[in-house]
């Protein structure tokens, strides 16, 4: 449990850093989250107004200073249907039950799941993510769209963004590209695509409202696949991202509180007019980048978007998007692990297999939550193979003929069962057969299966059996599940 010292110091640590990196954010945060409520089909103040809400909730209730909770593209998306479908009021909905869904695996504890995620599965989340933030960028770049000189502006953008910190890093860069690029267009009179081409900023504040939809049953069964959907995939890439996030800090966070806090936000937002959201990766390294650590910086980043959609929404409705194009750029080339490409030749074949796995399914499919199952259960698979090849058995027999003794070594569950079978000779048959377990260790249904007709067929070819050096843990599986013991024990097996 954090003390309050612990939790004032994440408020107050860092002042400076945490009120400009948040102006970053914000400013970064509008175009965003416009984009994707055009995804999920409603107006664009929905995705504003989450964005801001569940920005200043995490930052109060997360369990990770630092890092961006928005409105982001991956739920937007499983939304689409249920908006087209039944309308606002039922997404609304939808975002209260996935928020209270979310606060629940919070107090069971399943934020620990991280801990099956490995390395391989990171390392392709990231690279994908690097991928598709760049690839959201290409349509403000399609040239049948937008004018030569848009080519020259994230140039000039990405050029301040490298080169200002040699001047000095007082002020983070991607600011000082967004002051400079809206003042050269709006000097120059340049013709070229802005933040208020993306859609109406609002221009009151939100109002606390009940989701407009009837209380039974019926409407139950239609949200909840959706909230289930948006608390899974909204706390998969919490979750990932605040894994990137300590590791870019060097610090720990505490994964429970984060599924606690993304669920207040949620259920929050739902009241206030807002779309279901979770952690960013793109704005949350960029306000690592910024010099953002704590948690005024969230806090600062929510607070900045509403006051300035909503006071001067005239003002910044004049950014080029170039400047925000450039700052996604550097996010996209910063976000990469260029070293993952050398690795490939160097790390074992599996990891390799399961981080490009792991890029290609969140690509194609734009999914995160898919792209990461698929890395998890590939990772899965190969651990077991790894396991069951460490399996063996060793045999040796006394000198008359009588008596063989079997050492199994190693692991065994379901991959080894085979193996564990094939190094018994069943039709030897000599008087007395002892199956050493001490250096193994006997782990599902499937070894107690193979432990029970491996003993009853040497007994059907006449010999007495005894099974020696089983852990307690080992014990206890067997003596629950195992029937080579019980009256009728073969044809049982057998009827199987």
């Amino acid at each position: 449990m954090m003390s309050l010292s612990q939790y004032r110091r994440q408020w107050t640590g860092n002042i400076r850093g945490d009120l400009l990196s948040g102006l970053v954010v914000a400013l970064a945060l509008i175009p965003e989250a416009i984009a994707f409520s055009i995804i999920a089909g409603v107006d664009p103040k929905v995705g504003l107004y989450a964005s801001f809400s569940i920005a200043v909730i995490t930052a109060i209730t997360g369990g990770r200073p630092g890092m961006i909770s928005a409105a982001t593209a991956a739920t937007a998306v499983l939304m689409v249907t249920l908006v087209r479908d039944h309308g606002l009021e039922y997404l609304l909905a939808a975002t209260v039950l996935a928020g209270l869904l979310q606060i629940g695996a919070g107090f069971m504890r399943l934020g620990y799941v991280m801990r099956f995620v490995s390395r391989s599965v990171m390392t392709g989340f990231v690279n994908a993510l690097a991928i598709l933030i760049f690839m959201a960028q290409l349509p403000e770049l399609d040239p049948s769209k937008v004018p030569m000189l848009t080519y020259a502006l994230v140039a000039g953008g990405l050029a301040i963004i490298y080169l200002f910190p040699r001047i000095t890093t007082a002020v983070p860069s991607p600011l000082v590209t967004i002051i400079v690029l809206t003042l050269l267009t709006v000097a120059m009179g340049w013709e070229v695509r802005t933040v208020g081409d993306m859609g109406q900023l609002p221009d009151t504040l939100p109002i606390f409202l009940i989701p407009d939809i009837p209380l039974t049953f019926e409407t139950l069964r239609i949200i909840m696949p959706y909230s289930i959907a948006v608390a899974v995939v909204g706390l998969l890439e919490s979750l990932m991202t605040q894994q990137i996030v300590d590791d870019l800090t060097d610090t720990t966070s505490d994964r429970n509180q984060e599924c606690v806090g993304q669920g207040l936000a949620n259920t929050a937002t739902g009241f206030i007019g807002g779309m279901a959201g979770c952690a960013m990766i793109g704005q949350s390294i960029i306000n690592v980048k910024s010099g953002g650590r704590g948690r005024l910086s969230s806090f600062a980043a929510g607070v900045y978007l509403l006051a300035m959609v909503v006071v001067v929404g005239d003002i910044v409705a004049m950014i080029p998007m170039a400047a925000l194009v450039a700052i996604m750029i550097m996010v996209s080339i910063g976000t990469f692990s260029w070293s993952s490409i050398k690795s490939l030749r160097e790390h074992p074949r599996s990891s390799s297999i399961v981080m490009l796995a792991t890029v290609f399914f969140v690509v194609y499919t734009h999914n995160l939550a898919i792209g990461v199952l698929v890395g998890v259960l590939l990772s899965g698979i190969f651990f077991a193979w790894k396991i069951a090849q460490l399996f063996r058995v060793r045999t040796e027999i006394t000198a008359d003929g009588m008596h063989r003794t079997y050492h199994v070594e190693g692991q065994l569950f379901f991959a080894s069962v085979e193996d564990f079978m094939k190094a018994f000779d069943f039709k030897e048959a000599p008087e007395k057969v002892t199956i050493d377990v001490s250096r193994a260790h006997i782990w599902d249904i499937s070894s107690v299966a193979a432990v029970d007709m491996a003993v009853l067929k040497f007994r059907r070819e006449g010999a007495d059996v005894e099974i020696i050096g089983m852990n307690e843990a080992s014990e206890t599986i067997v003596d629950r599940l195992a029937i080579h013991d019980k009256p009728g024990a073969m044809d049982r097996l057998l009827g199987h």
